[in-house]
């Protein structure tokens, strides 16, 4: 497939503008050490963070009306632990609020800055994320007109919902909005699925293959790093 008429650009954060695994397990060993420290009977329940890890899938199993909202499953999944080892569960906000703090202490992609500088002085830029970052914090939130999280609208990728109200954002009908992101079903078939234009970024060291495995419409351009984006927009 070969790009049309591009206006807007929106973009997934998580993997896409910096690695997620390792702020994800920063926070974890941070939301670890704070409840060793403050509910030191949850030693006897969390021997290392991928406890915390299985107690998570443990209660997104049990509420799957919360997928979308990652701050309930992690919320929930600490007053489980909490409640498991005796220990008050009136801590579980505090607990939360370190391991969110932390969370947002991310390492942008090399490439990722500079390329966001380039794009959004040519077009308005919109963050579309099932993930809880908050670019304010994070940094970078000067580069976007507007910013979704799954867990404020109330509906995740692939759902076509985000990615039309990511265009309405910045007034742009859906066809002429290009989305980036890593995920080949969250990003890419959910952007294709809802009339928009998809670049699926495979980076070298990521999860995924860059060869397209799936049926039906394919990605709009196949990128290594954001860098190449600008190139292809400039062209």
């Amino acid at each position: 497939m070969r790009l049309s008429k591009v206006s807007a650009i929106s973009l997934d954060l998580d993997d896409t503008l910096w690695p997620f695994g390792p702020a994800v397990a920063r926070a974890e060993a941070t939301l670890l050490a704070w409840l060793l420290q403050h509910a030191p009977k949850t030693a006897g329940v969390l021997a290392s963070p991928a406890v915390l890890r299985d107690l998570r899938a443990r209660y997104e199993g049990k509420n799957p009306h919360l997928a979308h909202d990652y701050r309930a499953l992690r919320l929930g999944s600490i007053l489980l632990a909490l409640e498991m080892a005796g220990e008050d569960a009136s801590l579980a906000e505090d607990a939360y609020d370190a391991f969110f703090a932390a969370r947002q202490q991310v390492e942008f992609f090399e490439d990722a800055l500079p390329a966001l500088e380039w794009l959004s002085a040519r077009f308005p830029l919109v963050a579309v994320s099932n993930g809880n970052a908050d670019l304010k914090v994070t940094g970078g939130h000067h580069f976007f007109r507007a910013a979704l999280s799954a867990g404020t609208f109330g509906t995740a990728k692939p759902a076509a919902a985000i990615f039309h109200a990511a265009a309405a954002a910045v007034d742009t009908p859906p066809a002429q909005m290009l989305h980036v992101g890593d995920d080949p079903d969250l990003d890419v078939a959910g952007a294709l699925g809802a009339g928009l234009q998809a670049a699926w970024l495979v980076r070298p060291d990521g999860p995924h293959t860059a060869q397209w495995q799936r049926g039906g419409a394919r990605p709009h351009l196949i990128l290594s790093d954001l860098q190449s984006l600008c190139r292809a927009l400039a062209g």
